[in-house]
């Protein structure tokens, strides 16, 4: 079996794992307290609760399957994979709180694992390097950073609403887009054994980021509806994961002269399907506004 057939059967496991967590944790995000909280005070409100850390050993094993799915393919093939957890956490929230997704919310969420086949068939996603240099680490902050930063003073100011759930998504997904790419370089060390493995660079921004990411998406599930916060977790992910695998990583698509139109439409699909998820979002759970981080 070739590595890259080795990578999908994984990622789709971690997708798989990845779904239940969240459906599990976005449960507990609402239900642990009635009182508006930032986020670091519901993580820690979470951690009290039995759920949520269910929820948190089976997204742990999706975390686990995603790593490993990062040793032998590449971050863009890993990554897209990745957002067909989307069609696994929508009908199990759903089923979960008695209520059928509707027709044009399956028909989105096709759409959008569609557009997944797409971008990886097509695609043709190649590996690149395992890590990267500071400079180019540099430069992710400064781009990324001010965008996070951004989409958190946008939750924050229209808290209460679908708007800060998308919003509080965006960071989490682009969190943990940067938690895969920052895996690739932890996991390229695993063999050198675990001394080199705790010298690596990216070892400590990979657990820092891996926390916050966390925290953010429990506030974003809190912020709204399952089908308001986790396409926007599931897409921008992704998005962030292959930008940053092609531009620090080296990471290539390979779609040919022809496929770049598809490979264009595919992405455009993909964002367009995100937005009208978001817009029908149901109501399993009334907003709960979340204060200022911390």
């Amino acid at each position: 079996m070739r590595h890259s057939d080795i990578a999908t059967l994984l990622a789709l496991g971690a997708a798989l794992c990845v779904a239940m967590g969240d459906v599990l944790q976005q449960r507990s995000a609402h239900d642990v307290t009635d009182e508006p909280v930032g986020h670091v005070a519901l993580l820690l409100r979470l951690l009290k609760d039995k759920q949520w850390w269910l929820g948190s050993l089976v997204a742990a094993a999706g975390f686990g399957l995603q790593a490993a799915a990062l040793a032998f393919g590449s971050v863009l093939l890993v990554q897209a994979l990745l957002v067909t957890s989307l069609l696994f956490a929508l009908p199990l929230s759903a089923w979960w709180v008695g209520r059928r997704i509707t027709r044009s919310q399956w028909l989105w969420a096709v759409l959008l694992a569609v557009s997944v086949a797409v971008i990886v068939s097509v695609g043709n996603p190649s590996k690149g390097h395992a890590r990267a240099g500071m400079e180019l680490w540099l430069w992710v902050i400064a781009t990324l950073g001010p965008a996070l930063l951004l989409c958190l003073l946008g939750a924050r100011i229209w808290a209460g609403k679908p708007a800060a759930a998308v919003l509080l998504g965006l960071v989490a997904g682009s969190l943990w887009g940067l938690f895969a790419v920052l895996t690739k370089g932890v996991v390229d060390q695993v063999d050198d054994g675990v001394l080199a493995m705790l010298k690596t660079p990216e070892l400590y921004p990979w657990a820092l980021v891996g926390l916050a990411a966390t925290a953010v998406q429990q506030s974003s599930f809190r912020a709204g509806s399952m089908a308001a916060s986790l396409p926007a977790v599931t897409v921008s992910e992704p998005m962030v994961g292959s930008i940053l695998g092609i531009a620090i990583l080296g990471e290539t698509l390979r779609p040919g002269e022809s496929g770049w139109f598809v490979l264009g439409l595919a992405v455009v699909a993909m964002v367009f399907a995100t937005v009208a998820l978001a817009r029908e979002s149901s109501d399993d759970h009334p907003a709960v506004t979340t204060d200022v981080p911390g």
